[in-house]
């Protein structure tokens, strides 16, 4: 086998292994509906997500974006997504997992002036109180979730700097209690900064139109938005990693 054959082997075999850490699944919930939908930009990439239930009953949700992407990215990826499990069973809040997270990439990045931009990524990582709604999260520099009330749509933005790069970045915690009918949508920035052939970007903008006109299920929605970033794309290659999850909420499961 030629060296060429074999290294696209090896890569379609790691891209084969990265996708079986992501959940094939939703979580079953009586008091929401959950899905997400993800496309590579290189078979391999950096964009990380998972629904979590913790020891206390409450759904982690988390999502975050490796820097660059192709199979460096996913290297980091895959530490960060391994430690973020590990780190969920230990019962901490948003904040003190982010802040472990952040010195978990600084370890890394300490050992090597040449990779140590590498060992950074966003990262929104959210823990939800099914009995009230409640979300409490970190936006570590990622992409800032959209909320939809009715005719309302509200932005998570951003609580701190993205991580890895300052050994004790500023961050804070914030809460946001949904009400029943509300959608969640979260998503890596290879969506709203899809390029058209001329170089404009799909952005935050039309995301926005998409969440308040489309009328169907959370799943016909996702379906909905890559269909229109691809339309938008007009054949062009994917230039990153393209991740949305959304969440549409019914009623507190205490009262379901």
């Amino acid at each position: 086998m030629k060296n060429a054959d074999k290294t696209v082997l090896d890569i379609d075999l790691a891209s084969e292994v990265q996708q079986l850490l992501f959940p094939k699944n939703s979580p079953v919930c009586d008091w929401c509906c959950l899905g997400v939908k993800n496309h590579m930009a290189t078979g391999l990439g950096g964009d990380y997500f998972d629904f979590l239930s913790a020891p206390d009953g409450c759904q982690v949700i988390f999502l975050g974006d490796v820097t660059g992407h192709g199979l460096t990215a996913s290297v980091v990826m895959s530490l960060l997504y391994g430690y973020l499990h590990h780190a969920t069973m230990r019962q901490c809040t948003p904040l003190e997992t982010v802040a472990m997270v952040n010195t978990f990439l600084r370890s890394f990045a300490e050992r090597s002036d040449r990779f140590d931009y590498l060992f950074s990524s966003s990262l929104f990582f959210s823990v939800i109180e099914p009995d009230t709604m409640e979300m409490h999260y970190v936006n570590a520099g990622h992409v800032a979730p959209m909320v939809k009330r009715g005719d309302q749509v509200f932005y998570l933005s951003p609580t701190g700097v993205p991580l890895g790069f300052f050994d004790e970045p500023e961050m804070a915690m914030r809460t946001f209690r949904f009400e029943k009918g509300d959608r969640l949508l979260l998503m890596t920035d290879g969506i709203t900064e899809t390029t058209s052939v001329v170089g404009e970007f799909f952005s935050n903008r039309r995301l926005e139109q998409v969440l308040r006109s489309f009328q169907g299920d959370h799943l016909e929605f996702l379906d909905e938005v890559f269909r229109l970033v691809n339309e938008f794309r007009s054949g062009e290659s994917l230039k990153d990693d393209c991740t949305a999850i959304v969440c549409d909420f019914h009623a507190p499961a205490a009262f379901a």
